[in-house]
């Protein structure tokens, strides 16, 4: 019986994945199929010093005729979308229940686990978006045997494997000479080195979004903020775990893995470790950008504040002024009533005045650079 996959309720980056959920009292070892998952498609990697054969493969158990050769043979499989073919493949392969499990489970955290014949190692993949400036992630499986290396992608369409290919395909490098464990470490290196594009186009955005936030912040400028930090957050869940596995992996070693390969996963942690410091940098940048986008904000409120202020100040004198002449006393029931009133020039005069006030004040805010400053912040509030 399959089990169709329930989703967790959890708002998260749509290019980073699907969170999963076993449901309670499942037993150990069961495959449950997303019926959304892509087919799997099988493809071999068969090669030596001297030969190489690279085909796609109908059945799960034609696999089983090259695991035992002289050469290293790279079986990858992208889809998960079929029990059966998983469970034959299974099979094939003699991997473990558990290990089954852990492959098609897509909330699995970057481990690795040493079954004696084999080292299985889950990784988390990530692919660079350049439609958006995000990623696309999914998680990858590799299956280390003697002669052979498994890989099992969620889905079909992007991997950071074709410079692997590319070399086995042509014969660049050390590659062909040497055996599955060197061939599980360019796997596991191309990953890493896939979070680099990745975080070159973060660095990209966040520079426009520091300009921006300077320039012409706006709610969609804190909506962006958010985002980046939610996607820079996913990255950093997907590169930790990773970087321990790497450490675990050279500190307690392997029978599969021998010394020179060692030698390689060093700087594979070491690329982990430059991915970490980068994703753990951005995030500062970010938090950072926070500030100066309510520095910004706080900012242009208190030019509002200025500008209305100076404005307020220069019509308050006109105002009294105004609302003293507005009174209209009869200045023939006591001379001290507004003698202004019966002026030929009264009412020039009074406006004359009221001019004579306004310049003034705007002079003095003029020399205070209270008035410079605020015709500023309209331009640049305008551009």
């Amino acid at each position: 019986m399959v089990k169709k996959i329930r989703r967790l309720p959890r708002v998260i980056n749509q290019s980073y994945g699907k969170e999963f959920y076993h449901e309670p009292g499942t037993p150990p070892g069961m495959i449950i199929v997303d019926e959304n998952a892509e087919k799997p498609i099988i493809f071999l990697m068969d090669y030596n010093r001297t030969d190489f054969i690279h085909k796609q493969i109908s059945y799960p158990e034609e696999c089983s005729n090259y695991l035992n050769t002289e050469s290293v043979s790279w079986v990858d499989v992208q889809g998960l979308g079929s029990k059966d073919i998983l469970q034959r493949l299974g099979q094939s392969f003699d991997l473990h229940p558990l290990v089954l499990e852990d492959i098609v489970n897509m909330v699995e955290r970057p481990k690795i686990e040493d079954y004696e014949d084999q080292l299985v190692i889950i990784a988390h993949m990530v692919v660079p978006n350049q439609n958006n400036g995000s990623y696309y992630s999914e998680q990858v499986s590799l299956v280390l045997g003697k002669h052979y290396v498994l890989t099992v992608q969620e889905e079909p369409e992007h991997d950071c494997f074709d410079g692997v290919r590319m070399r086995i395909n042509k014969g660049k490098g050390i590659i062909r000479r040497q055996g599955s464990d060197y061939l599980a470490y360019s796997l596991l290196d191309a990953i890493i080195d896939g979070f680099f594009p990745v975080l070159e186009l973060y660095g990209e955005r966040i520079n426009d979004l520091e300009e921006e936030v300077i320039v012409n912040p706006t709610q969609k400028t804190l909506q962006k903020i958010y985002k980046i930090r939610r996607e820079l957050l996913q990255l950093r869940r997907a590169i930790w775990p990773q970087r321990d596995a790497i450490n675990s992996l050279i500190r307690d070693g392997s029978e599969l893995i021998n010394d020179d390969v060692r030698v390689y996963l060093r700087d594979c942690y070491d690329h982990a470790v430059q991915v970490m410091d980068i994703v753990e940098t951005y995030r500062e940048l970010v938090s950072g950008l926070m500030d100066v986008y309510l520095s910004a904000i706080s900012n242009k409120m208190n030019e509002i504040m200025k500008l209305l202020t100076v404005v307020s100040s220069i019509f308050i004198p006109l105002t009294f002024i105004a609302g003293v002449y507005g009174m209209n006393f009869n200045t023939e029931k006591s001379p001290l009533n507004m003698p202004e009133l019966n002026w030929y020039w009264g009412y020039p005069l009074c406006l004359g005045v009221m001019a004579l006030v306004a310049m003034s004040l705007i002079f003095f805010f003029w020399r205070r650079g209270w008035l410079n400053n605020s015709v500023n912040f309209q331009k640049d509030f305008h551009r």
